[in-house]
């Protein structure tokens, strides 16, 4: 392949790894060609999972003063009725469709918590060692990354990767480690939306130059100290050269993009200067309002939102007490006072509202391709029913009418034969990901998907 005179060595861009510009992938960046049937041009495939921590308030039918309030709905089939949790998503009953009954067998008999480190991988942290897999976005990315600036966003509420039990990622490689989220919105936005990314293409050329060769300088001192090191520390180092590797790939990436001129949108209605502590929904909906940004831009086809962690840890306990007066959501989950369920179901109800505005969002702004919303796979839930309790996963499935999704019902599975890999193996298939199977999945999705 012919050298053009702006392609930069792919490891001198490292200062200016963040910088992005936005344009849809084109055929002329030279980069190949967009993807297409039979010769024509086909609309994007997305996949986006998002997550809240802790299960869902489970009174039951039996519980006359507060069913109401039961998480899942009574009935099966399409003539459910929504009940006061899931109420936001009444507009969307077309859009949507509530799956009872999944989950990963691996997780059934561990703490709840815990759970939520492999409800993207189904992965098996039943022993002592940490032998958790690549998550289903990661597959993904893999294979659509391919068409867009970056493979993947990964976000949360309290960023990094936290600690095992506690994750406050959703995302992991192809070895099972955790891949660090994002959470400052501001910073977000100024690494993949800011125009020109931060300055001229002339600056951002100068900091890929003054950057030149670090990565090589890295490479070559860790090769030395290796040899130097315990077993222990070499496990680090390996898993810091490990995400060394990944800059190296987002580096090649940039490099690719960096003359490409940036498509116009419309940042007037952002507000990055949110704080959780003191008006949480408008921090998760600034993220939120970011995300769908970024799917309109086509900056990545894949994302995950944590939007809290499990078992009190961040941010994210603190959003009930703050916005509903509840107390603090993992309290909340453990509280066996008269109404309890009642208490629990209200920060349900106030979290899928927060869900239903993505959905507004997503189905409201448009590409070439029309809504969002409708090339757009969503699902949105938990690894557990109630908080210790990593049966019967609360899930709902929204978007990709275009590819063929039948929505409007709640679909209750056996989970003796049906797995929540299962769900994820279809959403693959859905998005153009031809895989036969996907951790423990047992075949496709017998409905909606299929």
């Amino acid at each position: 392949m012919s050298r053009k005179s702006w392609h930069l060595d792919r490891r001198t861009f490292i200062k200016g790894v963040g910088a992005a510009c936005m344009l849809p992938y084109l055929e002329a960046m030279g980069m190949g060609k967009l993807t297409t049937l039979n010769g024509v041009a086909t609309a994007p495939k997305r996949l986006c999972f998002m997550y809240f921590p802790n299960g869902v308030s489970m009174p039951g039918f039996k519980n006359t003063k507060e069913k109401d309030w039961n998480w899942f709905p009574e009935q099966a089939g399409a003539n459910y009725k929504l009940t006061n949790s899931l109420a936001p998503l009444e507009a969307y009953r077309n859009d949507i469709s509530i799956l009872g009954g999944l989950s990963h067998p691996n997780s059934r008999s561990v703490l709840g918590h815990i759970a939520g480190d492999t409800w993207l991988t189904g992965g098996d942290l039943r022993g002592d060692k940490y032998n958790n897999s690549i998550s289903v976005d990661q597959v993904a990315a893999q294979h659509l990354s391919k068409h867009t600036r970056i493979p993947s966003l990964t976000l949360s509420t309290d960023g990094g990767v936290g600690y095992k039990s506690r994750a406050s990622t959703l995302s992991f490689d192809s070895v099972g480690k955790a891949i660090p989220s994002e959470h400052r919105q501001r910073e977000i936005f100024e690494r993949y939306f800011s125009p020109n990314g931060g300055g001229s293409t002339a600056d951002r050329r100068k900091s890929l130059q003054q950057g030149k060769k670090i990565v090589d300088l890295v490479l070559e001192d860790s090769n030395r100290l290796k040899k130097r090191l315990g077993y222990n520390d070499k496990s680090k180092l390996d898993e810091y050269m490990t995400s060394l590797n990944r800059v190296e790939e987002q580096v090649v990436r940039n490099e690719k993009w960096l003359d490409i001129p940036l498509k116009d949108f419309d940042a007037s209605t952002l507000n990055l200067n949110v704080d959780a502590t003191i008006d949480p929904e408008a921090y998760l909906r600034s993220t939120i309002d970011l995300m769908v940004l970024g799917f309109q831009t086509d900056i990545t086809r894949v994302m995950t939102y944590m939007m809290a962690r499990e078992d009190g840890m961040g941010f994210g306990d603190a959003f009930p007490k703050i916005a509903l007066d509840l107390g603090g959501h993992h309290s909340i989950t453990h509280d066996k006072k008269p109404g309890h369920y009642e208490r629990q179901g209200k920060y349900d109800q106030w979290l899928v509202k927060q869900f239903a505005y993505f959905l507004d969002r997503m189905k409201n702004t448009h590409d070439e391709y029309g809504s969002l919303l409708d090339n757009t796979l969503v699902l949105y839930g938990s690894a557990c029913s109630s908080t210790h309790n990593a049966n019967n996963c609360p899930l709902v499935l929204a978007g990709g009418a275009k590819m063929g999704v039948q929505h409007g019902t709640y679909e209750k599975f056996d989970p003796k034969k049906v797995h929540l890999s299962n769900l994820f193996l279809s959403m693959l298939n859905k998005v153009g990901v031809e895989r036969d199977s996907f951790s423990d999945s047992t075949g496709k999705l017998p409905a909606i998907l299929s």
